[in-house]
């Protein structure tokens, strides 16, 4: 549930690209994943960092860490402000077998953008893995 003092901030198309919360004397903006976007700015760079933010990196590729086991790589199947639904990326196959996670809104730390050196889900033996012997 978002709290009361939040504004929604739309672009021009009525799109809804994030919130602004007040922080004290200033504004704060907050993405869809309920991540903070900004430091404490004034309103209108509050704004301006959710434009430049845009909803185009919802689309992005993202990994969900797990305790125990590499990271699964995923992507975004719905964000609101009640949960976050992820699946395992199908790479684009509408017959690939998927598994979908629930997760709690504000989006947990476990939930991160794909960084360099993780696992791409594409490569069967990872290089050095002499498994295939």
């Amino acid at each position: 549930m978002l709290p009361s003092d939040w504004t929604a901030h739309r672009r021009d198309d009525g799109e809804l690209v994030g919130w602004i919360r007040p922080a004290g004397q200033e504004w704060v903006a907050v993405d869809l994943l309920g991540r903070e976007a900004s430091a404490p700015v004034d309103w209108l760079e509050a704004e301006a960092a959710l434009e430049a933010r845009g909803i185009g990196w919802l689309a992005d590729i993202w990994m969900l860490e797990r305790k125990d086991a590499a990271p699964l790589r995923v992507r975004m199947v719905e964000v609101t402000p009640d949960h976050v639904v992820v699946q395992t990326d199908d790479f684009g196959a509408i017959d690939a077998p998927v598994e979908r996670f629930e997760l709690e809104w504000p989006a947990p730390a476990t939930l991160r953008p794909r960084r360099d050196g993780d696992p791409d889900g594409r490569v069967i033996f990872p290089p050095g893995d002499n498994s295939r012997n």
